[in-house]
């Protein structure tokens, strides 16, 4: 599968995702707004994101693909699936012990993770609770990732792809069906969050019996791969640490900000996260694989030309979503959440939030592209040398501008951190000689962005002439959005097109793969 075909399979998926992400958020802030509930349900989801990074996507994928696809290249599918049932047996020990602590140490863990909750009993409370049924989620998505990348590895994306259609159905589905039951929707959705992980998890492992790589539960025991496997999971893993260290950093400091400031800071990052997953996800989930092909066949060439199509891509989707989220934050807010607990009063403070997140989206998306030249390499601890150092940065932008900006300095400081991360990923890479920008994206990337901005202009433009549009109901609302999205998507593939930041030829292209 070439890269452009496993970018938009993944993306294409990942946007069908995030389109029922979005319909789960918008009932998500009907029935919880940005209240003491919705500061206690997005802590408690916040938890086993956070151990998820260490465990499962990012940290034991960067470690497993590249040692599992040399595995299966050299020595066939026996030895692969070998490998991936000694990867799973102490995948499975290591996540049941930790889940079983977890859970009996949870009320310190959420003096950690929230500790300005601690002077609200009721709030401190209902995180405790929501994240005792929300943490099982870690266990099944973790198990889910190792079957994912099982198929990654084989060349296979869309099943891995598709599972957070899965998450965000049955999240979505658990708010009107258990609600009524439970009498609390924070705990009809940590109940949500439980079922999401399970069906997951079953889902992959059958699509895995599917194509004949059904693994079977065996003892842990030591050999050679496992042990080549710890030596790169655990940098990745406090690597992945770190980067969601910056994130957690955000939670324990707006949780000492006045209620609503954790609601505003995740509702503005759900939609910073529609660029980022769609784009930067399928990026770095098709890049890692075919890089690591390329490397253990020894065609560096190869994965330089790889690399780099992957950035002028990420540059391609990722500017013009950052100037648009730049331009016109808050009708974008207001139309997707303003009703029922969701008042004006948090559009506003949520759309700050999300005008501060969306300058970093190009770090963030780069980002992806970068570190899969580490990883791809099997060098996994170069990238926690850089994220501790940003641990450091955001750490201090966020006590110098939370005093000034409240929670809008939070995500300021997470979004400077973010390119200051991808700067030195990229000037190591380069120093090393593994990376460097060929023609090709030197003489593409400023057209693209004066194509963002000539887009930016004309948002802005659009907007103020639909300004009437907003006091007129529901349906002026949301004809104004539609046609601000439209717009802006006309004007930027005609500039884009007259700059020549892309051509038509390579839009077919894409279409017939």
């Amino acid at each position: 599968m070439s890269l452009y075909r496993a970018i938009a399979t993944v993306g294409g998926l990942t946007m069908v995702s995030r389109v029922f992400g979005f319909a789960r958020d918008l009932m998500i802030a009907r029935y919880l707004g940005a209240g003491i509930m919705a500061d206690a349900f997005f802590v408690a989801l916040r938890l086993p994101n956070f151990f998820r990074s260490l465990f499962a996507e990012g940290a034991f994928t960067a470690g497993f693909l590249p040692l599992y696809s040399e595995i299966l290249a050299r020595g066939g599918r026996s030895a692969a699936r070998a490998f991936a049932e000694a990867a799973l047996a102490w995948l499975l020990l290591v996540l049941l012990l930790f889940s079983v602590a977890a859970q009996l140490f949870m009320p310190l863990l959420m003096l950690g993770l929230a500790p300005g909750f601690q002077d609200e009993p009721a709030r401190f409370a209902l995180s405790v609770e929501y994240t005792r049924i929300t943490f099982p989620y870690l266990l099944f998505i973790s198990l889910a990732a190792l079957y994912g990348a099982v198929l990654n590895g084989l060349g296979k994306f869309a099943a891995f792809a598709a599972t957070p259609i899965l998450l965000n159905l049955t999240m979505l589905l658990a708010l009107p069906l258990l609600t009524p039951v439970l009498g609390n929707a924070g705990l009809a959705l940590a109940w949500g969050t439980f079922a999401a992980g399970l069906v997951q998890f079953l889902w992959l492992a059958c699509w895995a019996g599917r194509d004949g790589f059904s693994l079977r539960l065996r003892l842990p025991r030591r050999s050679a791969p496992v042990l080549r496997l710890f030596k790169l999971v655990l940098p990745a893993a406090i690597g992945a640490g770190a980067t969601q260290v910056n994130l957690v950093i955000g939670v324990i400091l707006a949780s000492l900000l006045p209620a609503g400031a954790v609601s505003y800071l995740f509702y503005a990052d759900r939609i910073n996260q529609l660029a980022v997953g769609v784009v930067g996800v399928a990026i770095s989930t098709a890049l890692l694989p075919m890089l690591s092909r390329h490397i253990a066949q020894g065609e560096a060439e190869a994965a330089l030309v790889q690399q780099n199509r992957a950035q002028e891509f990420a540059l391609l989707l990722a500017l013009p979503a950052m100037v648009a989220l730049l331009v016109v934050p808050y009708p974008i807010i207001s139309v997707l959440f303003e009703r029922g607990a969701f008042d004006a009063a948090t559009a506003r403070a949520t759309a700050d939030a999300l005008l501060a997140y969306a300058i970093g989206l190009p770090a963030y998306i780069l980002n992806r592209t970068l570190t899969p030249g580490f990883h791809a390499r099997q060098d996994t601890t170069t990238p926690v040398r850089i994220a501790f150092g940003i641990i450091a940065i955001n750490l201090a932008l966020s006590l110098l501008l939370m005093p000034w900006l409240g929670h809008v300095g939070l995500a300021l400081a997470t979004a400077l951190a973010a390119w200051v991360n991808t700067a030195l990923l990229g000037w190591l890479l380069l120093r090393r000689r593994h990376w460097y920008m060929d023609a090709r994206l030197k003489r593409r990337a400023w057209r693209i962005l004066l194509a963002a901005l000539a887009m930016g202009l004309a948002l802005w433009g659009l907007n103020r002439a639909l300004l009437p549009w907003y006091g007129q109901g529901e349906a002026w609302r949301i004809a104004a959005l539609v046609l601000l999205v439209l717009g802006g998507m006309l004007v930027y593939l005609g500039a884009a097109l007259a700059f020549g930041a892309t051509r038509p030829a390579e839009w077919r292209s894409l279409r017939r793969r």
